[in-house]
């Protein structure tokens, strides 16, 4: 597995280059290879055009083809093209479903979002450290990456969910890009000495691990049968504790409390039609799967439960 520290061009994901990718993608595959045509189809420089790139892979609403290609993939074309579920990034539920995606690659992984998402065991979120982690990391790829290029790629992970704020604490309004700062994933929650001489200090953030009604109950099915079918695609069966903290699973993405996870398995058999239960005991936390159900029927089902 070889992990992703670059690509992004330092550029968190912005609200409109998904929809406008997935749009130039439909009618010229071969975008991406003619740096000249991108800019101008997509209005941005050079830079930006790469980072696109990046990121509609990322959110796995494109995917490669041939030789340089990008081809729109099946879930960007139920998602994003006109008149499909949500070609505008409207809904809160696609928000976190991109986030889902940036977080669940198992080839070439984005190494902040594997590293943070399922490998931060710190209550705090802290720069300094972070960054010290990073680079542990990095060095067990064999690769030796500078202090720059992984606070660049900490800093892209950060401002994905926080907005930029100035030196007097307001936002700065430019960079107010990326849509997932919506999901309050991540709080700044007080600030820790760097440097007790110059008494420089650095700001301390934390996963937000409250409940999320925000994230919908079909919304949870469909990302709990894709970790399913991606890690554990042989087993009729998963332990409650895979799915609160397993590489990869709702729990760990989502930073949900175990009790929200287990209403929701409570729920699950009525939700699914049967095809998927839920059974406690004193020594047994078990979800099993009785049928094979269709992604795409889930996925429309987060848009269209009335029809579900």
């Amino acid at each position: 597995m070889l992990y992703r520290f670059s690509g992004h061009e330092t550029f968190p994901c912005r609200y409109t280059w998904l929809p406008k990718a997935v749009i130039a993608l439909q009618e010229a595959p071969h975008l991406f290879k003619d740096m000249d045509e991108a800019m101008v189809v997509l209005g941005v420089g050079k830079n930006m055009v790469r980072a696109i790139r990046f990121w509609v892979g990322a959110a796995k609403v494109a995917e490669p083809r041939g030789k340089g290609e990008l081809v729109v993939s099946q879930l960007g074309k139920m998602l994003l093209c006109e008149e499909r579920l949500d070609p505008y990034l409207e809904d809160t539920q696609t928000l976190w479903l991109i986030h889902w995606n940036f977080s669940t690659h198992t080839e070439s992984p984005i190494f902040a979002w594997d590293f943070l998402m399922n490998q931060w065991q710190e209550p705090e979120i802290t720069p300094s450290l972070v960054i010290r982690d990073f680079e542990k990391g990095a060095v067990s790829q064999g690769r030796k990456l500078s202090q720059v290029t992984l606070k660049q790629h900490f800093d892209v992970f950060l401002h994905t969910y926080v907005p930029t704020r100035g030196s007097k604490g307001s936002v700065l309004e430019d960079n107010l890009d990326c849509p997932l700062i919506e999901l309050d994933l991540i709080r700044q929650i007080g600030e820790s000495v760097l440097d007790r001489q110059n008494g420089k200090r650095e700001p301390v953030y934390a996963f937000n691990r409250d409940p999320k009604p925000q994230i919908s109950q079909p919304l949870f099915i469909f990302c709990l049968n894709d970790f399913w079918t991606t890690y554990h695609p042989k087993e009729n069966t998963l332990s409650f504790r895979e799915v609160a903290s397993g590489h990869g699973s709702p729990g760990q993405i989502f930073k949900l409390p175990e009790r929200e996870i287990r209403d929701r398995l409570e729920n699950i058999e009525n939700s699914t039609d049967g095809a998927i239960s839920f059974h406690e005991s004193v020594n047994l936390q078990q979800i099993q799967k009785h049928e094979d159900v269709e992604w795409e029927n889930l996925l429309n089902a987060v848009y269209h439960p009335e029809e579900s």
